[in-house]
């Protein structure tokens, strides 16, 4: 009997277990809304209009997904200093935008298949692209390393450069614009980013002839640990990836 007791307890301990875990995706249905959440700063992935609307490569893929899903998409601003505390208060449920792939997000969190695989590069003025070419050559006290605040970006800066003075910029959009009024001299972002800015600002801006990226990272989306979610967000975006519509996307947004 005691046994019988025992067995039955257990049972009824591990079920509560289970139905307090979260069902993100049916919660998402039942919902009948998708509600990402985006810094909205970081071009070509996601960036926010002056009148509010959104555009990039993720929200035009998120919107696709919200589609499959059946539900209406809603798009909600953080910012990448509060993106972590957003995610964990449960205000959206996927985070997009150019997401980076690191260890203190995966402790809370799940990632989607890789969207991007990616490194930091510097961008700078072009009279200085064959100047500015390693860590070392940007680590001088006459250099100035401008960061948008709160993510990557700024955390590799003061990782990387003890001598160079660094200047926080409080968006990412407009970082470039520093470099181009001679506020700063330097700012090392991702790759793709650094192709896009310099593509925007011909002649003016380019990147550093760096003989390699100085870091390896990965471009993902970011969402809680829920294994029927993760399955539906790969499936969406694996065969998205693998029959060009993802490149595409990310090309169209590039322009």
């Amino acid at each position: 009997m005691r046994r019988c007791l025992s067995a039955l307890l257990l049972a009824a301990v591990a079920g509560g277990v289970a139905s307090a875990q979260p069902v993100m995706l049916d919660t998402i249905k039942a919902r009948g809304t998708l509600i990402v959440g985006t810094p909205g700063d970081y071009r070509p992935f996601a960036v926010r209009n002056p009148d509010g609307s959104y555009e990039g490569a993720d929200i035009d893929m998120a919107k696709g997904f919200a589609g499959k899903l059946g539900v209406r998409l809603e798009i909600v601003p953080t910012s990448w200093a509060a993106l972590q505390g957003d995610f964990d208060a449960g205000k959206f449920d996927i985070a997009i935008g150019g997401i980076t792939v690191t260890p203190d997000r995966a402790a809370k969190g799940d990632f989607s298949v890789s969207l991007l695989e990616d490194g930091k590069r510097p961008v700078v003025r072009c009279a200085d692209k064959d100047k500015f070419v390693s860590i070392a050559a940007i680590d001088q006290p006459a250099t100035r390393v401008v960061v948008n605040p709160g993510a990557a970006n700024e955390a590799f800066a003061r990782a990387n450069f003890h001598q160079a003075p660094i200047t926080v910029n409080p968006d990412n959009i407009t970082v470039p614009d520093q470099i181009v009024a001679n506020k700063a001299d330097v700012f090392v972002t991702d790759g793709i980013e650094v192709d896009l800015i310099a593509k925007r600002h011909p002649g003016v801006l380019c990147a550093a002839a760096v003989p390699a990226p100085f870091t390896h990272l990965t471009k993902a989306w970011y969402f809680p640990k829920d294994d029927a979610l993760k399955q539906a967000i790969d499936g969406y975006l694996g065969p998205a990836k693998a029959d060009g519509t993802w490149a595409a996307t990310l090309e169209a947004a590039m322009q």
